[in-house]
């Protein structure tokens, strides 16, 4: 009879086995294919293995010849059955399936979150046939963190944690697979082609923030409006009214100021404090690497899991601003220290005679906010940023308050005001541990005395525009999300990436397409339960509750299949109609996807992105064929879309180049522009 313990991830499973073993680690295969770890603690031989993420998921458990709707009659199978993607996933169930008769002790070391609670839980009952085990709970990877975790075992999962997991699944497969099959089924009822359409419980509301934005910035209508800069020989200024919303007014302040002096009337100062930050939670380092690094919030969530692999920081799916003291702030500060980058900045915290870290109001009943262990390793460029990016702020949250100055100048020139404004830091407190993530101006005006006349340099008026309101990106709507609680700080990431699969968004703004304008436009007339952000809200509330303890799964099921079924017999009535609306809406959102700009040659025609079946590869071609036969390729094995924009040298359009793990380079499609030939050429 042997231990055996169940990890998330192989990298885990090493870590756990070298961090428990009170000998030699001794390292075996199984099947040739499968790494798995023996070790002894405390005179009993322990089996350390990994689950490499859901080895079982949903399924229909009957699947017929066509796709149907609404279907409820789903089972947990096995995920290398269900998708080719998890044939990998075989090797590592029949290796852990090879230790089940033999087990004595079950202990689940996977992730401390909703879903290691129930990766392990279908591992403990459908391969062990176990209803408990024992239960470790860590935040980090470290030896010392999985140590104390193993020797305070839990001797019980905690099964309204799994419950709650669980129920989450069957939610959002019963939500995405009857939603989806219905939008694509009624394009192709009505007769007018096919194209795969999916939504689901959050990425419907999610798509409708990022739709009625667009809908906002589409109606906009810009204002003109005027300005007026004062020059002087100290300091510019801006009138005091700011905007001028008529030309004669602007005029007439103008003309009245021409030959007169500017005497400055009031000098005041202002001071501000700045508290530290508070440490990061998932959503906030999400939003803050995007903000000062440029990394979208799915790649800093991949790399933050990697950095938490490798023992380098905790855990990173938390929704916890709290640091607990139990961490040891001391010991972490003493151990970074050894960092030439980071000696100065810990050795000045660790003279503190006190470490409080300004702790935010969001907390995780299962982890702290992102901290770093102390531990250094060799990291890849972008993981060496994120890491730094959190280590600064781990710093920056034990720092002194900054205090911030601002000085106030108003100016008359002949009865018209004018104002200067200038913000220095007096007192860096955090700034400085921050540092270069800040991103804070510093402008300080000269030294000025009531009553002082100025030298008028210049009198300068401009015309410009009320510009519509921004939209989203891909941090400010995962920002939003967590917001109004929709969906879960694991999932916002994946479910934008959806939307952008599915073309329903693009670019980095997230501009909503023809096609994801339409769908939500089409649905809200027709089917608006579908896009109902109140009823994905009340059944996050209702998981919440089963985490309490206060209902079960099934409740909650039986609810969810009763507003389903409602939804989509409705759905159903209208099925023709809403299917035709989506497939005109997928035509045209098709036709502006591929339009390159305009023929250069006949000068009639538009240039498309064509798709040739007999060959399997795009180039572009003139719509006006036959009698325009003009074509250009283009290059293969990339994603290759319109630039929108005119080469400045040739005016043929510009094309954008897109290839894995490689920055996008935009070239002229015109074969003889010498444009077309340094950007290729650069990019070989």
């Amino acid at each position: 009879m042997v231990d055996v313990i169940i990890s998330e991830k192989p990298t885990a499973a090493k870590k756990i086995a070298e961090a428990l073993s009170d000998g030699k680690v001794i390292k075996k295969t199984y099947n040739k294919s499968v790494f798995y770890y023996e070790i002894i603690r405390n005179n009993r031989k322990i089996i350390v293995i990994a689950a490499v993420g859901h080895l079982y998921n949903l399924e229909e458990r009957e699947k017929g010849k066509g796709w149907t709707y609404p279907i409820f009659d789903v089972e947990w199978k096995e995920s290398h059955l269900i998708n080719k993607k998890n044939a990998f996933s075989k090797k590592y169930l029949d290796a852990i399936k090879s230790f089940s008769k033999e087990a004595d002790n079950l202990y689940n070391m996977c992730d401390v979150d909703v879903e290691g609670e129930l990766i392990f839980k279908n591992i403990a009952r459908f391969v062990f046939h176990r209803e408990d085990a024992k239960r470790a709970y860590f935040s980090t990877l470290t030896k010392q963190d999985l140590i104390k975790a193993f020797d305070d075992i839990k001797q019980h999962l905690d099964q309204r944690i799994s419950e709650s997991g669980e129920t989450r699944h069957f939610l959002d497969f019963y939500w995405g697979i009857n939603t989806s099959r219905a939008l694509t089924l009624s394009i192709k009822h009505s007769g007018k082609g096919f194209k795969l359409l999916s939504t689901g419980r959050v990425q419907g509301p999610a798509l409708k923030l990022i739709v009625d934005k667009e809908l906002e910035i589409r109606k906009f209508k810009s204002e003109p409006y005027w300005q007026l800069e004062l020059i002087t020989d100290k300091l510019n200024a801006w009138h005091k009214k700011d905007k001028f919303w008529k030309r004669e007014e602007v005029d007439y302040a103008f003309n009245k100021c021409l030959g007169k002096d500017a005497v400055v009337s009031k000098v005041s100062k202002t001071r501000s404090k700045q508290s530290p930050p508070h440490p990061f939670d998932l959503t906030s380092l999400q939003t803050e690497a995007y903000r000062a690094l440029g990394i979208s919030p799915r790649e800093t969530l991949q790399i933050a899991q990697e950095l938490y692999i490798n023992g380098l920081i905790s855990y990173p799916r938390t929704s916890s601003q709290k640091l607990p003291e139990q961490i040891n702030y001391r010991k972490i500060l003493s151990d970074l220290s050894k960092e030439s980058s980071y000696s100065k900045f810990c050795n000045e915290l660790l003279g503190k005679s006190k470490l409080k870290p300004n702790d935010g109001a969001k907390s995780d009943p299962a982890h702290p906010a992102i901290y770093p262990t102390g531990q250094i390793g060799k990291l890849k460029e972008k993981e060496k940023k994120v890491y730094d990016l959190i280590v600064h702020r781990f710093l920056a949250t034990f720092a002194e308050i900054a205090i911030r100055e601002t000085m106030h100048v108003e100016i008359d020139v002949n009865g018209e005001m004018f104002l200067a404004k200038g913000t220095i830091t007096i007192e860096k407190g955090w700034h400085y541990f921050y540092g270069i993530y800040l991103m804070l101006k510093e402008q300080e005006l000269p030294s000025l005395n009531e009553g002082e006349k100025l030298k008028v340099k210049d009198l300068k008026i401009y015309n410009k525009e009320t510009q519509p309101p921004k939209r989203y990106t891909p941090a400010s709507i995962i920002k939003e999300l967590d917001k109004r609680n929709l969906g879960t700080k694991s999932t916002r990431a994946e479910i934008l990436q959806t939307l952008y699969d599915r073309g329903y968004v693009a670019e980095k703004s997230l501009e909503a397409t023809e096609l994801g304008i339409k769908i939500i436009e089409i649905l809200g007339k027709y089917s608006p339960k579908i896009l109902d952000e109140e009823l994905t809200k009340d059944f996050e509330e209702d998981m919440e509750e089963i985490r309490e303890g206060k209902i079960h799964e099934e409740e909650v099921l039986v609810k969810a299949r009763k507003v389903l079924t409602d939804i989509l017999e409705d759905f159903k009535a209208k099925e023709k109609v809403i299917g035709t609306e989506l497939a005109e809406a997928n035509i045209e959102t098709r036709n502006h996807a591929s339009l390159v700009g305009k023929c250069p040659l006949c000068k009639e025609g538009n240039l498309r992105i064509i798709y040739s079946k007999k060959t399997k590869s795009k180039f572009v071609a003139c719509d006006k064929y036959p009698n325009c036969k003009t074509t250009f390729s283009i290059p293969h094995n990339a994603l290759v879309k319109s630039a929108k924009k005119e080469c400045d040298a040739c005016k043929y359009p510009m094309m954008t180049v897109i290839r894995k793990g490689r920055r996008p380079y935009e070239y002229c499609l015109n074969p003889d522009c010498l444009k077309k030939l340094e950007a290729i050429d650069e990019n070989l």
